[in-house]
């Protein structure tokens, strides 16, 4: 997992320092869900899509290269399928 920076308002640092209890990262998180849901993507497909991409050998950054939203990541993923492993050709 990578940990990016986050900007907050000093409003929010004196609330979260009054409410120690309170989970910054799974509000963070939520908050993308929610911006997630309004593009309508499902999470767990594009954890799928990231997890197959990932088993195809592309790294991290060579999806977000190759990609800049979830259709061009299943597209990606889908076209990789199609194609058959270099081992397989045949020399005719």
């Amino acid at each position: 997992m990578i940990t990016r920076s986050v900007t907050i308002e000093n409003i929010d640092e004196l609330y979260l320092m009054w409410n120690d209890h309170i989970n910054a990262s799974a509000l963070y998180r939520r908050a993308l869900r929610e911006e997630m849901e309004i593009r309508g993507v499902d999470p767990d497909e594009l954890r799928d899509l990231l997890d197959r991409a990932r088993e195809q050998g592309y790294t991290l950054d060579e999806i977000a290269e190759a990609t800049n939203r979830f259709d061009d990541l299943r597209s990606l993923v889908e076209e990789r399928q199609r194609q058959p492993p270099a081992d397989d050709a045949t020399n005719d």
